[in-house]
Formats: C-alpha cells, sequence, structure tokens
C-alpha cells in the first residue's frame, strides 16, 4: 500500500522538477516581449495621449507582423525535443538551422510589405488623425528590426528544445534592459520622440539576435551540423508550421479586431486598451511558461515513445495552470490602482481601464488552462486541429466584438468579449486533449 502510494506522488514531483526546471526561467524570457512594449507604453504615454493611442495601433501591427510567424518558435521547439527524446541531436540542431534560415527570409519578406503600406495599415486600424502620424512613424522604424525578432524566434525554439531555458532567460535580461536605457536616451534625451522608442526598441532586438546566433551555431559546431541553408529542410519548415500560422493569424485576428473596435471608441478609450492589453499579453506570458516547458516535455517524451509518461505530465501541468490563473487573477484585482497610474495620468483613460481589468482578472484561471493545453497540443506536433480550433474561436469572438460599439459597454464589453473567446479555445482544446489522439509518439509525427 505504500509503495503503491508512494508512487505516483514520487512521479508528480518528478514532473514538478521538470516544470519548474524548464518553466520559471522561460517565464523570465517570455515576460521580455510585453515588457518591452510596457516600457514603450510607459515612456511614450508621459509624452500625451495621442502618442500612446498611435503606439497602441503601431505596436498591434507590429506584434501582429511578427507573432504569425511564432511558429517558427513554436514548432521547432517540438520538433527538436522529439529528436532530442530518440537520441539525435545533430539531426535537432540541423532542424533549428532550417527553422533561423525560414527565419531570416520571412523577416525580409515582411519588412517589404510594411514599409510602402504603413499609411494604409494604420488608417484600416481606424487610428484618429491626432494619433496616425505617431502610430506610422513608429510601424516603419520597428519594422527594420522584424528579421532580428524572427531569428530570435526561431533561435530560441531551438534551445527549448534542446530543454535548454536558462539561455533565453539571460538574453531576454539584457535585451529588456538596453531596450529601457535606449528608450529614455533617445526620447527624452535625444528628444527623438516616439521614433526614439522604435530606434531603441530596434537596436536590442538586433543585439538580442546576434546573441543567439552566437550560441545556435557554436552548438551547432559542436554536434557536426551544417550551417549552410538546405531549401529542401527550409521548405519542410515551412510546411510543418503551416498550420500553426494558420492558428496565429486567426488568433492575431481576433487582436486586431478588439484593438479597432476599441480605437473607434475614441482616443481614451484605445488608450485604455493599450493599456490593458499590455498586462494581458503579460499575464499571457507568464501562464505560457508552463506551456513552454510542456512543449518541451511533450515533446522529449513522445519523441522517446513514453506515451503514458507525456499524459502524466500534461495531467499535472493542467493542474499548474488552474493554480497560476487564480493567482494572477488575485494579484490583477489588488493591483489595479497602483497599475494604471503607471502608463497615464488622464482620468478618463483611468476610468475606462478599471473595470475592464476586473473582467481580465476574472477570466485569469481560463487562461491558465488554455495556454497549458495549447502547449501539450503544440508540444505534439498536433497543429492542424489547433489551427480548426482557433479558427471556430474566431467565428464565435467576430460578430461579438463588432457588435459592441452597437449595444454599448464600452471597454468593458470588448474584454468581456475576450474572456468568451478564451472559454471557447478552452473548450476546444480539452475536447481533443481528453481523446488521447494527439498522442503519436517517435522522432517524427
Amino acid at each position: 500500500m505504500t509503495s503503491a502510494s508512494a508512487a505516483p506522488k514520487a512521479a508528480r514531483r518528478q514532473h514538478d522538477r521538470e516544470i519548474i526546471a524548464l518553466a520559471v526561467p522561460a517565464f523570465g524570457a517570455l515576460v521580455a516581449e510585453p515588457l518591452f512594449v510596457m516600457a514603450d507604453s510607459a515612456i511614450v504615454g508621459h509624452l500625451g495621449t495621442a502618442q500612446l493611442a498611435g503606439l497602441g495601433v503601431a505596436s498591434a501591427l507590429l506584434t501582429t507582423a511578427v507573432s504569425v510567424f511564432v511558429f517558427l518558435a513554436y514548432a521547432t521547439t517540438a520538433a527538436v525535443a522529439r529528436r532530442v527524446g530518440a537520441g539525435d541531436l545533430q539531426a535537432a540542431i540541423r532542424q533549428g538551422m532550417d527553422g533561423i534560415w525560414l527565419a531570416l527570409l520571412l523577416g525580409a519578406a515582411v519588412i517589404a510589405v510594411v514599409l510602402p503600406t504603413a499609411p494604409a495599415l494604420v488608417d484600416l486600424f481606424g487610428a484618429s488623425d491626432t494619433a496616425a502620424p505617431y502610430a506610422i512613424t513608429y510601424l516603419r522604424i520597428s519594422s527594420l528590426g522584424i528579421p532580428a525578432m524572427l531569428v530570435v524566434l526561431a533561435s530560441t525554439g531551438v534551445l527549448r528544445g534542446l530543454q535548454d531555458t536558462k539561455t533565453p532567460l539571460y538574453v531576454a535580461i539584457g535585451g529588456f534592459v538596453a531596450n529601457g536605457v535606449l528608450n529614455v536616451g533617445l526620447v527624452y534625451g535625444a528628444g527623438l520622440g516616439i521614433a526614439g522608442s522604435a530606434w531603441g526598441t530596434v537596436i536590442a532586438q538586433c543585439a538580442m539576435a546576434a546573441v543567439y546566433l552566437f550560441v545556435v551555431v557554436r552548438g551547432a559546431r559542436r554536434h557536426g551540423a551544417s550551417l549552410r541553408p538546405d531549401a529542401a529542410g527550409i521548405r519542410a519548415c515551412a510546411q510543418a508550421g503551416a498550420p500553426l500560422l494558420v492558428r496565429t493569424l486567426s488568433l492575431r485576428a481576433i487582436l486586431m479586431i478588439a484593438t479597432a473596435v476599441a480605437a473607434r471608441l475614441g482616443d481614451a478609450d484605445v488608450a485604455a486598451h493599450q493599456i490593458i492589453l499590455s498586462l494581458w499579453s503579460l499575464l499571457a506570458f507568464a501562464l505560457d511558461a508552463i506551456a513552454i516547458a510542456g512543449q518541451a516535455i511533450i515533446g522529449r517524451y513522445l519523441g522517446a515513445n513514453d506515451a503514458q509518461g507525456a499524459r502524466d505530465v500534461c495531467r499535472r501541468m493542467v493542474q499548474w495552470g488552474i493554480a497560476s490563473g487564480v493567482a494572477l487573477g488575485v494579484l490583477v484585482v489588488l493591483a489595479r490602482p497602483l497599475f494604471i497610474p503607471l502608463f497615464s495620468s488622464d482620468s478618463v483613460v483611468q476610468d475606462a481601464a478599471l473595470p475592464a481589468l476586473v473582467v481580465v482578472a476574472i477570466s485569469q484561471p481560463i487562461c491558465g488552462i488554455v495556454y497549458v493545453l495549447d502547449g501539450v497540443l503544440m508540444g505534439a506536433g498536433d497543429g492542424p486541429y489547433l489551427a480548426w480550433a482557433m479558427l471556430a474561436t474566431l467565428a464565435v469572438f467576430a460578430p461579438v466584438a463588432l457588435l459592441v460599439p452597437t449595444f454599448g459597454g464600452g471597454l468593458t464589453a470588448i474584454w468581456a468579449a475576450m474572456t468568451l473567446m478564451m472559454a471557447v479555445r478552452m473548450a476546444t482544446l480539452w475536447m481533443r486533449t481528453r481523446s488521447g489522439n494527439w498522442i503519436v509518439t517517435g522522432a517524427t509525427r
């Protein structure tokens, strides 16, 4: 009896150690991205409401331009982790190099699109006449850093797949510090305004990409993996990421719809929306730390043909996700009066943001489950299902959000619609994990 009951406890402790070892450093690295936006928001917000509103629109567009290619990190993590589980490190790193080359190609293509179309993109978001010039300036300058941002994504995926989340943490800390110093110096010291904030972010991202390339190239040489671009490998990497691209495009469409609706409510509402979206992104990345651990661990278990281990760690991570969501929700409620004044002294902006933050707090336990299950299915390489599930979620969210200006409720109603969106995602992901159809073992799916 004692031995039998001790076995599950020992297994849970082992899973907890694995999750913590990967998730804690991953949390620090993941929050770097929203912290970049939050730092920009805090610095630019004190230039004026129009500048902050412009940053809100430009940041949503820029984040969309980069985040649609997040499969460079997620698909690479799963594929590399499977090969690590199978004991083939050379093939794992070679696959990661294909992802990095694909990132450079995609980055160049995105710049070519964004630079000439920046005014039209900003106008599409419904930015006001006062906010639009600032949005265009920030978007055009920041787009120059997109190749570096994509290289960071792909390189991070390689290291996560190799069960290394500490190196991304160190790089993220350095990048965040550099971004903050550069932004303050260029915005206020050099008097460049919102353009200085954009240049500071570009420089910081390029420095981060350079560090990642050094680390990955060193690992490739150690294990005898080729550094040359391989057309077949790059094409295979793109094909594997296609379902996740559809999934991410659907998610970005949801966020863009929310920002576009907020922009049509007025400068104060879109400024408040930018503040809340920055916090929501920070909370999302915090919860996603467990999902990142899940991607790496699930991929490794499946690569090692351990289906039961994959099931057990999935169950344990869901428990972690729920507990973390509850804790974050309570923290948001308690910190509301202190958080908002950091980003805007405008009382109208503050009044719009306060009730919406309550909705965000309530949704956090749901978010905890969603991000964990999303990570589990990504780690299993179950991209096609994730794509269809997110398309269904978009179909539910879009009409609800677009009706907000008609039926009223303001920014609070927009974030209620966002909570509905997360609930739909939870339902679709839960059904898939319960079915067991995501479990496919072996070095490749």
